[in-house]
């Protein structure tokens, strides 16, 4: 069982930054993935990013270029640094990982979530 815990959320104006933190406790040495998802209010949770534990990451097209998913080296700690912010980022972030590779190279797939923390981007 893995249990991550978000920090860093809050209320911003268009074009500015805030990032995200996420520790997560684990039997396993390290974890395979840890990523980020978002949900809207009115819309269905989306992935934002991922990155594994070989330093392969993954991006949604609608955050590439401005946002930047990082993690601690041989922790299972991950960051999202969000820049260049829009109302449209307005979302619950929820942390995410995936214990072990198990054949499955979708970066998408999770099975552990953290509780969310909310990002509030405001023009």
């Amino acid at each position: 069982q893995v249990q991550l815990v978000e920090s860093g959320g809050g209320s911003v104006q268009a074009g500015a930054s805030l990032r995200l933190s996420c520790a997560a406790s684990s039997r396993a040495d390290i974890l395979y993935l840890m990523g980020w998802a978002r949900q809207a209010p009115g819309k269905e949770r989306e992935f934002v990013a991922a990155r594994n534990w070989g330093g392969v990451t993954d991006y949604a097209d609608s955050v590439k270029g401005r946002f930047t998913i990082s993690r601690d080296a041989n922790k299972n700690t991950v960051y999202l640094q969000m820049d260049s912010l829009k109302p449209e980022d307005t979302a619950v972030y929820y942390c995410a990982a995936r214990q072990y590779y198990d054949g499955n190279a979708d970066y998408t797939a999770f099975d552990s979530w953290g509780q969310g923390t909310q990002v509030t981007v405001s023009s």
